[in-house]
């Protein structure tokens, strides 16, 4: 048997192990969403762009998907700037039983209902909630603030949700980082400055990638967060898509909608990737 023979063989032999799974992928996942396309593009059974005129000339349609988008970007940049130093210094702490255990606090909000964490946060942010009652208790304000169903309780509970997702992927590669170079760039003379500059952040990117493309895609579909914590000045595209399906029975407009999403999501990576290059990062 030769080479070539050797690897159309195992080619065959993996797609066959994958078969099962790619099979679920596109009956369950695939094939819905290629439903999106017709189902959106019909109107009163006829051929019609009506829905996505209709989403373009209601101001309000535009807003909220810009909302989102910007939304979206806030939630990226705070769960990165948050997350990679507590990545780093997870993947610097020496004692690998105290690394474990915080690495576990990481983790474990995983393992609890996104629905739950949500509720925790509109027990904390309620005019009667405990932020407001210790603000009133040290007489620091005189009256509750408007915490709930506002942006910021939106961003919060996100960031909340998602960023775990930005710190694993980067602390999984900064973790594996070849300490030697490390060490070379620090015997060249190389101050912690400039170690971390030129050689650690780079060597990182790959996980930085990847952190921020789970948190941006997953913010732009988040449903849960923003229709609890946010109110209607703070309605983002999911709760628009939701309120079109099960209150207005909209099924063709809200299919427009999600085509417009998926389109958004899938222009705004191929944007990212022309700028940072996330085929060079995983390559190298």
């Amino acid at each position: 048997m030769d080479g070539g023979t050797t690897q159309r063989y195992s080619i065959l032999q993996s797609l066959l192990l994958c078969s099962p799974l790619l099979l679920l992928l596109f009956i369950f996942y695939l094939y819905p969403l290629l439903n999106l396309f017709p189902e959106s593009l019909y109107s009163e059974g006829k051929f019609s762009f009506e829905h996505y005129q209709h989403f373009f000339n209601i101001s309000l349609y535009p807003k909220i998907l810009l909302r989102t988008i910007k939304t979206s970007i806030f939630v990226t940049i705070i769960c990165f700037i948050t997350g990679y130093p507590l990545a780093y210094f997870l993947s610097e702490v020496k004692n690998p039983k105290i690394a474990s255990l915080l690495l576990l606090f990481v983790i474990l909000p995983l393992w609890t209902s996104t629905l739950v964490r949500t509720y925790s946060w509109v027990v904390l942010f309620q005019d009667n909630g405990i932020i407001n009652r210790f603000l009133i208790s040290i007489h620091l304000i005189k009256e509750p603030l408007k915490f709930l169903y506002t942006e910021f309780a939106v961003l919060v509970g996100m960031v909340h949700v998602l960023l775990p997702l930005m710190v694993l992927p980067i602390y999984s590669v900064l973790k594996n980082l070849d300490r030697n170079l490390i060490r070379a760039a620090r015997n060249l003379g190389a101050t912690n400055f400039w170690i971390f500059t030129l050689v650690i952040f780079p060597l990182s990117l790959p996980g930085v990638g990847a952190g921020v493309m789970f948190v941006f895609i997953l913010s732009l579909g988040f449903y849960i967060t923003p229709a609890l914590l946010g109110g209607p000045r703070t309605m983002m595209i999911s709760t628009l898509i939701d309120h079109q399906i099960n209150r207005l029975l909209n099924w063709d407009f809200a299919a427009a909608i999600s085509v417009m999403l998926l389109l958004t999501a899938v222009v705004l990576i191929i944007v990212f990737n022309r700028i940072v290059g996330l085929n060079k990062l995983y390559s190298e």
